[in-house]
This record gives C-alpha cells, sequence and structure tokens, in this order.
C-alpha cells in the first residue's frame, strides 16, 4: 500500500498564510455569529443587518399587526444570523433573518398542504446543456428577499420579533 503523507499541518502557521488567504482568515475570525439576540444588538453590524431585514420585511407587506383572535395560536419567531464572505474572502455583509418557528405548527390544524416552487436538478442540467450546445449566454440575478413575493391561502399569527416592538403597541 501506496500513501502519501497529509499536506495538512496540523498548527496554522499565520506567516506562512499567502496575503488573499490571511485576509479571509482574519476576516472571518474577527465577526462571530452571535449566540442571542441581546448579542446581536449590542454589535453595530448585526443590529443594522436585522434593521434591514425589518424594513424589507416592512415594505414588502409582508405582515400587519393585528390582535391575536381568541381560538388563534401564534407562530414564535426567531433570528438566524449568517456571514456573507466576497469571492477574494473578506466579509461582504452580515445577513440577518427573521424566521417563523414553523415546527410548533399542526397539519390541517395551522396549515394545509406546502409546496416550494424550486427547479428540478435536471431540468436545470437541461438547460445548461442546451445553453452550451447553442451558444446561448449566461445570465444570473439575486432577488434579495424572493420568499417574500408568494402568496398565503392560510392566516397566519407570528409573535413579534424579540427586541423590537411597534411605536403603537396593539395589545
Amino acid at each position: 500500500i501506496r500513501s502519501t503523507r497529509n499536506p495538512h499541518p496540523i498548527y496554522l502557521s499565520y506567516h506562512r498564510l499567502s496575503p488573499s488567504y490571511f485576509s479571509f482568515v482574519s476576516s472571518v475570525s474577527s465577526i462571530t455569529i452571535p449566540k442571542s439576540v441581546y448579542e446581536a444588538l449590542n454589535h453595530p453590524g448585526w443590529r443594522q443587518a436585522m434593521i434591514v431585514e425589518m424594513q424589507a420585511l416592512e415594505q414588502s407587506g409582508t405582515w400587519e399587526l393585528v390582535p391575536l383572535p381568541s381560538g388563534k395560536k401564534a407562530v414564535g419567531c426567531r433570528w438566524v444570523f449568517a456571514i456573507k464572505v466576497a469571492p477574494n474572502g473578506t466579509v461582504d455583509r452580515l445577513k440577518a433573518r427573521l424566521v417563523a418557528k414553523g415546527y410548533t405548527q399542526v397539519y390541517g390544524l395551522d396549515y394545509g398542504d406546502t409546496f416550494s416552487p424550486v427547479a428540478k436538478i435536471t431540468t436545470i442540467r437541461l438547460l445548461l446543456a442546451m445553453a452550451a450546445i447553442r451558444h446561448w449566454p449566461l445570465h444570473q440575478l439575486d432577488i434579495k428577499n424572493a420568499f417574500l413575493h408568494g402568496d398565503l391561502d392560510e392566516e397566519i399569527y407570528m409573535e413579534q420579533p424579540p427586541s423590537f416592538a411597534c411605536l403603537n403597541s396593539i395589545k
């Protein structure tokens, strides 16, 4: 049996890193993903990411603040944080998403059938093959908050996010 030594050293020596990789390691290690909402709110970058998310939700008309009707149950919510890295390895931006705790809902009671409009990988491969054969130019785009553009048939009630309150408080 022939083998080669693992080329990766056990310990990382910063002085042997290329300048671009050093920049990547330094920028990623200097920012950590918050463990709580309160930790995020104490960091100006994470706080701004949360504000941007709340503004996007508000501008898209995702919800309206209403009193919880009797007999209805509100779904909780939580923040999910991510560090977006640019192709050159530097931190591009901090991303905060507000997500519903959908796992607390009961099928048939809180929601009906679910559907996610995602293309199958075989369809994508077919389109890419056709583009290659016919020399079609390919383009990509990113629709910010694309998931907010769908319509729901059910009414879903969600609790307000922690540490964000409406000025015109509804009881």
